[in-house]
């Protein structure tokens, strides 16, 4: 295929599943009409014994992996989460206990495979944690332990393509990506690459629509699309105005078009990033 009619292969996935039966309700829709390819569980949600076979139901469609996390209200119930600063903080001075970490590790795993029926086809992290110091290394020890090589989850890497002064960005990649790359490679285990969709959450249905344009516009090399829908303004959930938002623009009859007009074809994860193709 010339480059003038190449297609960029590109994962879209929608996190936060089980956040709020709101949520659920969207992404369910959305992977119905093959408008992402994934979705990542908060397995310490107390919605995710309800709503995880209605997803796992899918996984003939899409990738439904776990939303590692250390940070949601979720979490601070647990007793062991705290804010994603503090997190940060502790991580950074490598504080975090090691053999705590492998335990919530292991935890979340099990909470996914009790309800789902079935291992997860990826693991990402709810603000990132997954690349975190203490964290990262943790996690790849476990996914080492834990799972034939031939069955080990994707691991999604936050390593965003992005301009110097996008502040944001930079954080994410300074909290780990290259290191958890590394790890992953080092271990065979299948990754990603980049990850894009990052923004504040803030603007309008508009706004939304002309960044998914430029995202598809300057997708980069085995990318992973983010995104955070919703079926409704539910103030369970953070950043509750712009989950609708986003729900609407990719639910929009448009964006097979859109795809088109990109060159993008919007594929699962454990197709695009399988051993064979790293």
């Amino acid at each position: 295929m010339s480059q003038a009619t190449a297609v960029t292969p590109v994962v879209v996935c929608a996190d936060d599943y089980a956040l709020t039966p709101g949520v659920c309700t969207g992404i369910i829709e959305l992977a119905e009409l093959g408008r992402i390819s994934a979705t990542s569980a908060m397995t310490l949600s107390p919605h995710w014994p309800t709503w995880a076979r209605q997803v796992t139901e899918l996984q003939t469609r899409i990738d439904v992996g776990l939303h590692l996390d250390w940070t949601s209200d979720f979490a601070r119930q647990q007793g062991f989460g705290a804010s994603l600063g503090r997190v940060m903080l502790s991580s950074l001075r490598r504080t975090l206990s090691p053999a705590k970490v492998r335990q919530q590790i292991e935890r979340q795993l099990d909470l996914f495979e009790q309800h789902a029926g079935t291992a997860p086809d990826h693991v990402d992290g709810h603000q990132h944690v997954q690349q975190f110091p203490v964290i990262r290394e943790a996690l790849i020890d476990t996914l080492v332990r834990r799972y034939p090589s031939a069955q080990r989850p994707w691991l999604r890497v936050s390593r965003v393509a992005c301009p110097p002064w996008e502040l944001k960005a930079q954080i994410i990649n300074t909290m780990g990506a290259q290191a958890l790359l590394s790890l992953a490679q080092q271990h065979g285990i299948p990754h990603s690459q980049y990850l894009t969709g990052i923004y504040d959450f803030s603007g309008s249905t508009d706004g939304y629509r002309q960044r998914l344009h430029d995202w598809l516009s300057h997708l980069p090399t085995d990318p992973v699309l983010m995104c955070h829908p919703g079926a409704d303004t539910d103030p369970e959930a953070p950043y509750a105005q712009a989950r609708p938002q986003e729900q609407s623009v990719l639910h929009d009859p448009a964006l097979p078009t859109w795809l088109d007009e990109h060159r993008v074809r919007i594929v699962r994860g454990k197709m695009l990033f399988a051993p064979s193709t790293l």
